[in-house]
């Protein structure tokens, strides 16, 4: 592909000094050569973009279906049922790590 690829459709161009910003951003070296390639590869990405403008809008909204089971109340543990494997326990609750 070529360095000015992106300007040569009439696109979007990216310049270097924009590619350099974005490179500082991202607090990434790039060389020259590298500059160019990368206003083309953006100006690419923007093309890309651009086209979705074209995608027409959805009229129709699909019905939202529930896929989820209804809940169902069922008999539980008692706290010493859940307990009773528990490495350690204070109180009639679980004891875990310590967390800073």
């Amino acid at each position: 592909m070529s360095d000015t690829a992106a300007s040569d459709d009439g696109a979007a161009a990216v310049d270097a000094e924009e590619v350099r910003h974005v490179a500082d951003l991202a607090r990434v070296r790039l060389a020259d050569d590298e500059v160019d390639e990368f206003a083309a590869q953006f100006g690419d990405i923007l093309e890309y973009f651009e086209a979705l403008d074209e995608v027409p809008e959805t009229e129709r909204e699909e019905e939202l279906v529930n896929v989820m089971r209804p809940d169902e109340i069922e008999e539980g543990l008692s706290q010493e049922e859940a307990l009773a494997n528990a490495e350690e326990t204070e109180d009639g609750f679980f004891v875990g790590p310590k967390v800073s």
